[in-house]
């Protein structure tokens, strides 16, 4: 059966980031079902899923509540259209949800199915609002160099990985990236986090002069970035920034898609890190990924200005078919109930201490430059010689091999490139958590020299 699966996977599916070539001759790791933070492939093998699938199922894979959820909701309204004055129950009462958690003052929820959508739409109305007010030369965005954003053309632009672009004549010239905030790889030599963080905001600044500020309609940042590798901003970063924005009329809009609902330590990671934003993306845990749905909220100095400029064309000229699809909604409403019955961020908390620790312990290792993360999500970045800093020859080898080793002991993390990251699902236990570092420990006992991570 799982052949059989494979070969007809191989032969008509195309993956996502993934090399197609290699896929040809592996083919697919078939996952057929979960229990809690485990998953099993088809030949009965079950695993610790401890990336959460994609940062996203921060409830496991076999939480009921969430399944009658939909349930519920399909057999009383499977479908209805949020556009030109429509709505459901669930979606209102999401939207007042969000509204009353979010980390700083919003005033509106506009709903999409994908983070890649909501960072898209955040986008398109930051260049609304700023034509509004009568500066339809603010086009251009900044964001950060290793910043992960999404995958369509405006938010795969904004993204700050070179993968997203090559082959794709991206990014487009409308977006400018400034330095990634990872004081242990941009520091200078006894720089401070403090001073590294003076000196990248002094950049943005020297950016936003050099690039106008009258042509800049808003800055993207996650708080903690993920698929950068769980690189944790430097101490005061976003307190030295915000300031710089606001002066220019500048946006700041908050990445939320992976850091929120408890990720970090906190509900949202803008409150991990200081953000105040003026627009925040979220998705992933908003529905712990039972439904697709993803979130954009704005302040009401946004909405106002968008209003009127609404009542003057007669409408507003963006939407998506499946945006605040009522299943979706019911299944966020039961996945934030679950989060305040759960105390999700208190849960967070009395985790992260083991992860980190865990972690940390590996720092000595003659192949670990750096040990990183904050809350329930961690990294171990690879290199060939720690003092040097210095990546390997052949860049994600060594990743993939452990991740591989680990797969074999059951369990999933994700190699990006030589970083490795660790981000469970929420609810682990500690002796789940346990399982996840010994079998890290056991993975790097192998593996000490570099001529062996080749």
């Amino acid at each position: 059966m799982t052949n059989l699966l494979r070969d007809r996977d191989i032969a008509t599916h195309l993956h996502p980031q993934t090399n197609f070539r290699r896929h040809e001759e592996f083919g697919p790791l078939i996952i057929q079902q979960g229990d809690g933070v485990r998953v099993q492939d088809t030949d009965g093998r079950w695993y610790i899923e401890g990336v959460s699938g994609l940062w996203c199922a921060s409830l496991g894979f076999s939480n009921r509540r969430l399944a009658d959820a939909a349930h519920r909701q399909l057999l009383t309204m499977p479908y209805q259209q949020t556009f030109a004055h429509r709505s459901t129950p669930p979606v209102i009462e999401l939207a007042s949800r969000l509204i009353e958690k979010a980390p700083s003052p919003m005033s509106k929820v506009i709903f999409q199915t994908s983070g890649s959508e909501a960072v898209d739409t955040a986008i398109k109305i930051s260049w609304y609002y700023h034509a509004a007010k009568g500066n339809e030369q603010r086009r251009k965005i900044l964001s950060r160099q290793g910043s992960y954003h999404g995958s369509t053309i405006a938010s795969a632009s904004l993204t700050g990985l070179p993968n997203m672009h090559r082959g794709f004549g991206l990014p487009m010239d409308t977006f400018v990236h400034v330095s990634r905030p990872h004081h242990w790889r941009g520091g200078l030599a006894r720089e401070s986090e403090r001073d590294f963080a003076v000196r990248l905001v002094a950049e943005i600044e020297a950016t936003i002069e050099r690039e106008g500020a009258d042509t800049i309609a808003a800055f993207f940042a996650e708080p903690v970035m993920g698929t950068g590798g769980v690189v944790v901003p430097p101490a005061g970063y976003f307190e030295l920034l915000q300031p710089v924005l606001a002066k220019h009329d500048i946006l700041l809009v908050a990445d939320e898609v992976i850091c929120g609902f408890g990720r970090t330590g906190n509900y949202w990671g803008s409150q991990t890190v200081g953000m105040k934003p003026d627009m925040l993306t979220c998705a992933k845990g908003l529905s712990a990924s039972y439904f697709p749905i993803s979130a954009l909220m704005l302040s009401d100095r946004i909405y106002q200005v968008l209003a009127d400029r609404t009542a003057e064309f007669g409408g507003f000229g963006h939407g998506y078919t499946y945006g605040g699809h009522p299943v979706g909604a019911a299944v966020a409403l039961e996945t934030l109930a679950i989060y305040d019955e759960i105390d999700v961020v208190s849960l967070v908390r009395a985790r992260q201490g083991q992860l980190q620790d865990g972690l940390r312990r590996f720092a000595n290792h003659p192949l670990v430059g750096e040990v990183r993360g904050v809350g329930l999500m961690g990294a171990l970045e690879f290199v060939a010689d720690k003092a040097g800093k210095t990546p390997f020859e052949k860049p994600g080898r060594l990743g993939a091999r452990i991740a591989a080793d680990l797969q074999a002991q059951g369990v999933l993390l994700r190699a990006l490139g030589d970083t490795l990251v660790v981000a469970p699902p929420l609810i682990v236990s500690e002796e789940e958590l346990a399982q996840v570092l010994d079998a890290l420990e056991t993975t790097l006992a192998r593996i000490t020299e570099p001529e062996l991570a080749q």
